[in-house]
């Protein structure tokens, strides 16, 4: 058995199957219209009897599956429903053929079977047979359910009348060897007489007629048989037979724990505790399934002993014993390669009980087991249909992620190197649907705010992959749809090469098909709304309750005279808005003229600026944006946000031009700049005034040091923010200072060493390197030629720069109350000029093993008079340019 049924549960052990096929040529929509009818009669209350019949309808079944009917009954062909056409009496003789032709092909194991024909009339039409049904046409067919029924209940009878012959004890008959396809050859030459054998056959047969007693709907029986079957197999090793024994019992436990069934889809088996009043319908179309007790009936369907329901619970596995036994027989059927397939499909099963459970840990667990189980060579359409299916189940169990995973496996499976014609359109469905699982939509509105969800990387990807499949389904429309959202939500995320690939891929494909904001509409319905490039560029605009707003708009005279145009202002609608009117006069014929029109908005919320109102020629006009030639809007929508304060900075350094790099002159309140000698402290005092309306009520600094090469020691800024705000909240009109202490400390050493300066005094020297302060400005130099006083000043005219900036951080008011603030940055420029340099390093010869001697030059670059304190209290006065040893 190679094609494993993923649709397979464990009530379907309780079912008989039977097999629906044309004969000869029958129209395909006929025919599945006849067999969804034939479908609807799935299970048969039988007359006379208490029990119902639960059938497994398939239109196509490989013969080589049927051999695996002893083995477990339910995947035996018991009935034959043909469906044919036969215009004429002359065609008949060749139809009844076929029909006989195509029951040989299940004759080992069939019970009963029917020929459907339609189409002929007349005297062959008129005969009465039980095998066969004659209907002048597929609509002129009203009784096909009832003849089911009658075929399902003759299909019943060779059931019950098997189930008693195998379960009636016959003492002295030999019993046969039930075995599976790849075991015969196996059993040649077996004794069979031994013990072993005996036992063997016995537990097989005992477990065959579990199955027997289950599709006949004697639940209680079945458990007992399986028990048994079980006991007798695990004492002779027969593994795969003992694990199908095992799955038998748990799916008769599963049957009576769930009777609502564990498919999970379409309408379930549902319990009645009474048999309801038209009980004696024995099939109404679309009527729920009725759980008839088994367990309390014998072979003729009639017990008054309650008693059996004492052995109920014995012999029926809890649900945890399900999983338990289902995981050991899983293991026995791993044993043999042969029986791949029968090891997937009871994966399957466990995973839907387990879902039907909540237990999804577990059920992921016999999933990954089924993801590994080899099967052989298979088809692409059959490893499409085993990748769908494992995300219907991962799905099922709530592993939303892992289902897309394998959902896109298929997916790329439809268009494998090895299918002559690719199924895009199958591989674009396929994809689509996995979006959910990876928290992606095709609606850029679910992008607009809050943090990002999922895995950008994979989300990439997936897009990607929509956009070549569309462009392979030959529709660059939808191909410019999803990269347009791929650069809209994922632009975050996206490289600057990355950025570029894509954007060179999109111009691309509009230069073909150019991108617009009509909604695009798949085949399925689907809708892809249109995605407008909102970030591209971006725009962040507030406005603040209080504040004076501007809005500045190009116009133009187009008179030949100069125009006078008074009262001009804003239109608004929204918060409460009073709007500051202008008056101007433009030049005849001025050409595009830059008008600013401002206005203050007195309340929190939202305001739309629909247009401008004016008065020309002692005519008032309000000119709406949506009626303006050019204009593609009606209005702009602008956010007023609560009041907040406003602070004011003054600094006790001179203001600078220089703006920190990479921050823009816009990003700054002020500069400051300041010249400094290496190691030299200065103080900043900031003056902070509240200039604004409303209480500062919180004020926090941060500082940041731009990029620098240079090596800093020390805090470069530092400062006490306690004492300024103890004055907090400050009222408006008020004023703080807060003292920041600028301190530099670089290093002005080159990057060479002076090993060779001391190897040049003939000493030894090993350890660290020790660098040498400009050897790249200071020429070599014999060690008695003074260094001049005027080299000196232009070989150490070395200056470095520090660049900082200080953020301040404020609120106050009602804007406060909603979480907004104000910022103000200070940039701070710092030139540091050497203050001392050590130019050579030598030594002395040591006398004493305990210390050395080193001699230091010393070097004073600057054009003021320096001290150098030593430790041991020395002080040696540099002069300007002075260097001294």
């Amino acid at each position: 058995m190679s094609v494993p049924d993923y649709m397979q549960c464990a009530e379907d052990h309780q079912t008989v199957l039977v097999v629906v096929q044309p004969v000869g040529i029958v129209p395909e929509d006929q025919f599945f219209r006849i067999y969804k009818r034939i479908a609807s009669v799935s299970q048969v209350n039988i007359r006379d009897s208490q029990r119902l019949l639960y059938i497994r309808y398939r239109h196509h079944y490989l013969p080589e599956n049927n051999e695996w009917g002893d083995f477990q009954t339910h995947r035996k062909v018991v009935g034959l429903i043909a469906i044919t056409t036969c215009s004429s009496a002359k065609e008949w003789p060749q139809t009844a053929e076929r029909f006989h032709g195509q029951k040989e092909v299940y004759s080992s194991t069939l019970y009963d079977s029917r020929l459907l024909v339609f189409g002929l009339q007349g005297e062959i039409a008129e005969q009465q047979r039980t095998d066969m049904a004659f209907y002048p046409s597929f609509e002129n067919c009203s009784d096909v359910e009832k003849r089911v029924e009658d075929f399902v209940e003759s299909i019943f009878i060779v059931l019950e009348s098997k189930r008693l012959d195998r379960a009636t004890d016959k003492s002295g008959d030999k019993i046969p060897l039930l075995c599976v396809p790849f075991e015969k050859k196996d059993f040649v030459g077996l004794d069979t007489d031994s013990r072993h054998y005996k036992k063997r056959c016995q537990g097989r047969m005992r477990k065959h007629v579990g199955d027997l007693c289950l599709q006949a709907s004697m639940l209680q029986d079945a458990l007992v048989h399986y028990h048994m079957a079980v006991e007798l197999l695990r004492g002779v090793n027969d593994f795969l037979w003992l694990g199908a024994a095992l799955e038998g019992l748990c799916s008769a436990s599963v049957i009576f724990h769930y009777p609502g069934g564990t498919a999970g889809k379409m309408a379930g088996r549902k319990p009645s505790v009474s048999q309801p009043a038209d009980a004696g319908k024995r099939h109404r179309p679309g009527a729920q399934e009725v759980l008839i007790d088994p367990g309390a009936l014998t072979a003729n369907g009639i017990s008054a002993d309650t008693s059996t329901e004492i052995g109920r619970a014995k012999n029926c596995l809890s649900p945890e014993d399900i999983i338990e036994k289902y995981k050991e027989a899983i293991s026995y059927y791993g044993k043999y390669k042969n029986a791949g397939v029968i090891e997937l499909e009871a994966c399957v099963k466990a995973v839907r009980v387990l879902a039907i459970q909540k237990r999804a840990r577990e059920a992921s667990e016999f999933l990954q087991n089924a993801v590994y189980i080899n099967l052989g060579q298979l088809s692409e359409e059959e490893k499409i249909q085993r990748y769908s299916i494992l995300s219907e189940l991962y799905e099922l169990i709530g592993f939303h992620r892992k289902s897309a995973f394998f959902k896109r496996v298929a997916a790329m499976q439809c268009v494998a190197p090895t299918i002559p014609e690719p199924g895009w359109r199958a591989c674009y469905k396929l994809l689509l649907e996995t979006l959910p699982g990876y928290s992606l939509s095709l609606d850029p509105k679910d992008f607009s705010k809050g943090t990002h969800r999922g895995w950008a990387a994979v989300q990439m990807r997936l897009l990607h992959e929509l956009v070549y499949a569309s462009r392979r389904m030959g529709n660059p429309g939808l191909s410019v749809r999803h990269l347009s959202f791929l650069l809209q939500t994922m632009l975050d995320f996206l490289s600057d090469q990355e950025k570029k690939e894509v954007t060179q891929s999109l111009e691309n494909y509009t230069s073909k098909c150019p991108g617009g904001m009509e909604v695009i509409t798949l085949p399925d319905g689907l809708k892809l709304p249109p995605v407008p490039f909102t970030k591209l560029p971006i725009f962040h605009k507030f406005w603040v309750q209080g504040d004076v707003c501007e809005v500045q708009l190009m116009v133009y005279n187009p008179m030949p005279y100069e125009l006078r145009v008074e009262n001009m202002g804003l239109l608004t609608s929204g918060v409460e808005f009073e709007s500051l009117p202008a008056a101007l006069s433009l030049p005849a014929e001025s050409g595009l003229y830059p008008v600013t029109l401002v206005g203050v908005p007195r309340t929190a919320g939202n305001i739309t600026v629909n247009g401008y109102h004016t008065s020309v020629f002692g005519v008032t006009s309000d000119c709406l944006l949506e009626s303006l030639p050019g204009v593609k809007t009606s209005g702009c929508l602008v956010e007023v946000i609560p009041a907040l304060p406003r602070l004011q900075l003054n600094t006790s350094l001179p203001r600078s031009a220089h703006t920190p790099q990479p921050m823009s002159k816009e990003e700054l309140s002020s500069s400051v700049s300041v010249q400094l000698f290496n190691g030299e402290t200065q103080q900043l005092t900031v003056t902070l005034e509240n200039i604004g309306s409303e209480d500062i009520e919180t004020l926090e600094l941060t500082s940041k040091t731009m990029s620098t090469k240079e090596k800093v020691f020390g805090e470069f800024l530092n400062w006490e923010l306690e004492e300024t705000l103890s004055h907090l909240p400050l009222k408006p009109g008020q004023a703080v200072t807060l003292t920041i202490n600028i301190k530099v400390k670089l290093d002005f050493s080159g990057q060479e060493n002076l090993l060779q300066d001391l190897n040049d005094d003939g000493i030894s020297v090993t350890g660290l390197p020790i660098s040498s302060p400009l050897r790249q400005v200071l020429k070599p130099r014999p060690d008695n030629k003074p260094v001049s006083s005027e080299s000196g000043k232009v070989e150490y005219s070395h200056i470095k720069i520090l660049e900082a900036v200080l953020n301040f951080k404020y609120s106050g008011g009602a804007g406060k109350v909603e979480g907004y603030y104000r910022e103000l940055s200070l940039g701070v420029h710092v030139d540091v000029e050497p203050s001392v340099f050590f130019t050579r390093v030598s030594t002395l010869p040591a006398t004493s093993t305990r210390q050395c001697h080193l001699l230091l030059d010393i070097f004073n670059p600057t054009e003021h008079e320096l001290t150098v304190s030593a430790k041991n209290n020395q002080e040696l006065v540099l002069h300007a340019s002075e260097c001294q040893r």
